[in-house]
């Protein structure tokens, strides 16, 4: 897939981006760490909160980063932001909705990846940026840009306990496959691991979904 735009392009937008949202990045991490006290609670109210921040993450890199900024060097970024509003809108009416959905943590195999890939998102990513010289404000930060907070949607889903809505990982899904087409023609080698993510999670969750189908 041609890219319109270089790598050099790619990386002033975040810095760009980044500038004009300050404090932002701290709230995201802010509730980032929240997300991680919900788990541990693991009720359905905690749960709630859980989609009220992912579809709060997602609506905001919708609107902040894909339709305002990214689209400066990338027309695609309307459709792009679009799908990410959508896909907001879909973990905010779960918030709201009856249906019980329960994230938290046991000792299955899908959790324990989960937990991976939320250190991946939150820790790691932002390493592997600074070693390959994507340092501040000239990187994707969590919470804020769309591959790291992917990547933790992913780890929120493998962390589901009952079965997990097809529905609520298509987009994810897509985008794991744009973001891996990106991150090879631009040499991102840290959004490798959002394909990662996207691969595990749709092998593990339909086989942890055939414990809940109706015999």
């Amino acid at each position: 897939m041609n890219i319109p735009f270089t790598i050099h392009d790619f990386l002033q937008v975040f810095g760009v981006y980044n500038k004009a949202i300050e404090p932002i990045q701290i709230i995201a991490y802010l509730l980032g760490i929240t997300t991680l006290f919900l788990l541990y609670k693991g009720t359905k109210r905690s749960s709630k909160f859980v989609n009220a921040i992912l579809g709060l993450f997602w609506i905001w890199i919708g609107f902040a980063y894909h339709i305002h900024h990214f689209s400066t060097i990338n027309k695609a970024a309307y459709i792009f932001g679009v799908l990410f509003i959508i896909q907001g809108l879909i973990f905010l009416y779960m918030s709201f909705s009856t249906n019980d959905i329960i994230y938290t943590f046991d000792k299955k195999f899908s959790n324990i990846i989960g937990v991976l890939f939320l250190l991946y998102a939150m820790i790691i990513y932002p390493i592997f940026n600074v070693i390959l010289g994507h340092s501040y404000p000239y990187m994707p930060v969590f919470g804020v840009a769309p591959c790291p907070t992917t990547i933790f949607t992913f780890a929120l889903l493998l962390m589901i306990q009952n079965k997990v809505p097809y529905f609520i990982m298509a987009i994810p899904v897509l985008w794991s496959i744009i973001g891996l087409s990106a991150s090879i023609n631009l040499g991102i080698s840290e959004d490798y691991g959002l394909a990662v993510a996207g691969i595990l999670s749709v092998f593990l969750i339909p086989l942890h979904n055939r414990n809940f189908s109706i015999t």
